[in-house]
């Protein structure tokens, strides 16, 4: 048997935890931990550093979004599942700002939301397919935001300095180590970058942190 992914499930409502927890400890390849509300998810993200979280947005204490941006404050290396009963843009694009890795309505089937934790766990992004217009609105709104200076309002202080590393041509592993972050937490700066600017391509990240090097 090979290692098991650390997951974290994140929800106040029984249902949804007990029957998200049943599926998962079916699985050779997943250990479960759980939590019914904000603060004790980020304890056991901090405590426990499941290597993907699954968090409903709606919880006490702290919200998912709550949850999401203090860990990536932290640079606490997690990548996030945002669960949710409501079809909203605007919190999609926040989901999107804070750099989740996937976005599920509970109104999906059991089966889809553990298919978005297997993408995500491949280093994948996923979304539920009914609010994929919301990233197509989404891009199109970012990519002309990238090719001026407004692009860079978008991006914070810690993603800044990835940026300005990135100038002087240093490789993930030498950011991680310049920052004593894993790697993981590195990459995933570069992904939420990379979403935010709308940039693809091997290297668009580079030439777009060279084009503006001033700014960093």
């Amino acid at each position: 048997m090979g290692r098991k992914i650390k997951l974290l499930i994140a929800d106040d409502h029984p249902l949804m935890l007990n029957g998200l927890k049943q599926v998962f400890d079916l699985e050779d390849d997943f250990e479960v931990i759980e939590a019914t509300n904000g603060e004790e998810a980020l304890e056991l993200i901090r405590e426990q550093k499941p290597e993907i979280a699954i968090l409903d947005i709606e919880m006490p204490l702290k919200t998912g979004i709550d949850v999401a941006k203090q860990a990536h404050y932290e640079s606490l290396s997690v990548d996030i599942i945002f669960l949710t009963m409501y079809n909203d843009e605007t919190v999609f694009n926040k989901a999107m700002d804070i750099g989740v890795k996937g976005f599920v309505l509970k109104e999906n089937t059991v089966s889809e939301i553990a298919n978005c934790v297997r993408t995500v766990a491949e280093g994948k992004y996923y979304l539920s397919p009914v609010i994929s217009e919301y990233l197509l609105r989404r891009n199109s709104r970012l990519a002309p935001e990238a090719t001026d200076k407004y692009g860079i309002d978008l991006l914070t202080e810690t993603e800044r300095k990835i940026m300005k590393q990135l100038t002087l041509m240093k490789t993930s592993q030498e950011i991680a180590d310049y920052f004593n972050v894993s790697i993981k937490t590195v990459q995933n700066h570069r992904n939420n970058i990379c979403n935010k600017l709308g940039l693809s391509g091997a290297h668009a990240l580079l030439k777009y942190a060279l084009n503006h090097e001033k700014r960093w």
